[in-house]
């Protein structure tokens, strides 16, 4: 099979075209031909930088993939082949992943695609949705009446955020920048906030009535982390998707602070079954009409990864970067 591959860590000019043995289905597994992957920034930064999974670094990067199940291995009892699927399911910890013709992927990491998505949808969605669901679901435990602010509204995790947040039946506020002001009125939030003009203090007060948010994901980090624990209640919640430098404002405030990482699956061996079952649950509130991913305009094949990793670092995407086969 063709497999987009890399032999080193660098630009993205160290992916080349490679001839590779087709993957055959194991037990617990199933090949999938690959019909779409996306670009999330995990995938760049494994291909450019030393990241505490280098050391065990596939060939071939991507772990979002839509397919078509067609090859079933010894013990799969919930897929078939002709399935189309969804998942994200490699391109880490020595898994090879979905720039490829065929993709073997542990089938307890996948669901069945959303019905009224392209697979070019789809396979926008594993990574962020799951991340999503994590912090909202099982980490926060966010529900009805809360009140839950969520930096980066048009973001890859944070549009998706937003969705769930209120499907879950929360209030919810979201930061966005001007640019983006149109894409972000779509996303159902009930507050948007314009971050370049608007205080933190400013926007407590407006939303919360100056006692914080009840609970706050943040898919910015950084800096921003600190305008995140500046806006939250005492013995609020926070949740992020990357590390922090300081936590004094976590003990001050008395925050339960939530660090999220969907990858724990893949890296370390556990707990599998729950990124189908996140999936599963994401495709029902996709066809029920109550979540949809906002899509890059670019069209790029996985033969042209190199572009599609190189508009993600431009910042000028605008949704999340696809590919097809």
């Amino acid at each position: 099979m063709k497999a987009m591959i890399i032999k080193e860590i660098g630009s993205s000019e160290v992916f080349q075209m490679s001839e590779k043995v087709k993957p055959v289905a194991k037990p617990g597994h199933m090949v999938v031909a690959v019909k779409a992957t996306s670009v999330n920034p995990i995938d760049t930064m494994l291909r450019s930088v030393e990241l505490p999974w280098s050391e065990n670094l596939p060939e071939i990067l991507h772990g979002d993939v839509a397919g078509i199940v067609i090859e079933v291995g010894a013990g799969v009892a919930d897929f078939k082949v002709g399935d189309e699927v969804y998942g994200m399911a490699g391109g880490i910890n020595g898994t090879d992943g979905a720039l490829a013709e065929f993709m073997l992927v542990d089938a307890r990491l996948m669901a069945l695609k959303p019905k009224t998505l392209s697979m070019k949808q789809a396979a926008a969605l594993p990574l962020v949705a799951i991340t999503s669901y994590e912090a909202l679901v099982e980490k926060m435990n966010v529900k009805a009446g809360d009140n839950v602010l969520i930096h980066g509204a048009v973001g890859g995790v944070g549009h998706i955020a937003v969705q769930l947040a209120k499907v879950l039946g929360a209030n919810v506020t979201s930061t966005y920048s001007p640019a983006n002001e149109a894409l972000a009125k779509t996303v159902g939030a009930d507050n948007l906030v314009d971050y370049t003009t608007e205080s933190v203090s400013d926007y407590v007060q407006s939303y919360t009535g100056g006692a914080g948010f009840d609970k706050i994901f943040d898919t910015v980090a950084g800096d921003n982390i600190e305008k995140s624990f500046e806006a939250a209640k005492f013995n609020g919640h926070v949740a992020t998707i990357l590390p922090i430098s300081d936590p004094l404002q976590v003990a001050l405030k008395g925050l339960s602070f939530h660090s999220v990482l969907m990858l724990i699956p893949l890296c370390h061996g556990v707990n599998h079954e729950s990124h189908g079952r996140i999936l599963t649950e994401i495709a029902a509130l996709v066809d029920a009409g109550k979540i949809t991913p906002i899509i890059d305009q670019s069209d790029y094949s996985i033969w042209e990864v190199a572009k599609a990793h190189d508009l993600l670092a431009s910042g000028k995407a605008v949704g999340k970067i696809t590919l097809t086969v």
